[in-house]
């Protein structure tokens, strides 16, 4: 499928409401995207409004995937930092390719697509992210040029009894 990746669109309701069916999609479908399922686009709208006011506020920028009739496929939300130092690195956050989409190459896009957005962001030379360990996402990361800089065991609760480690990448923006 044609995907097309742009930085920091115009947010419309389209926009909006997209992003909001997506990430209901892939956390019903068990992605580790800050829910648990089941989990409808209602329960979700509250985290993407908070993404949208940091957009507004010029603390996050936005990375959507889109297929030619414009609906979303595939997010990340780069994350500046504001601390003096850590100015020359970014956060990456709320990676999510659609489900039909998985093992189609759309993910390592969406991965450079981020990586290209960030390379043209003045003083970034770097990119940091967290995966939910368990999932075997660290992989594709690593798959993607990022390496493992650190593990927190338990620091995610997924469920009474099922806590997973918080696994921390890093890629070096060439």
């Amino acid at each position: 499928m044609d995907v097309r990746f742009d930085l920091d669109p115009s947010v419309t309701p389209e926009l909006r409401d997209g992003i909001c069916a997506l990430w209901a999609d892939v956390s019903n479908a068990g992605g580790a995207v800050g829910f648990v399922p089941p989990v409808t686009a209602e329960d979700i709208r509250p985290d993407l409004l908070r993404h949208l006011t940091a957009m507004a506020e010029g603390r996050e920028r936005l990375v959507v995937g889109r297929d030619p009739e414009g609906r979303v496929l595939a997010t990340a939300f780069l994350t500046l930092n504001s601390h003096r130092l850590m100015r020359h690195w970014l956060w990456v956050y709320t990676v999510m390719v659609h489900p039909a989409l998985q093992g189609r190459g759309t993910g390592r896009a969406l991965m450079s697509a981020v990586a290209d957005a960030a390379r043209t962001l003045d003083g970034i030379g770097g990119i940091r992210l967290t995966c939910r360990g368990g999932t075997g996402i660290s992989r594709f990361y690593v798959s993607c040029g990022y390496k493992e800089v650190g593990r927190v065991p338990g620091a995610i609760k997924v469920a009474e009894g099922d806590l997973r480690d918080d696994v921390t990448m890093w890629l070096e923006l060439a």
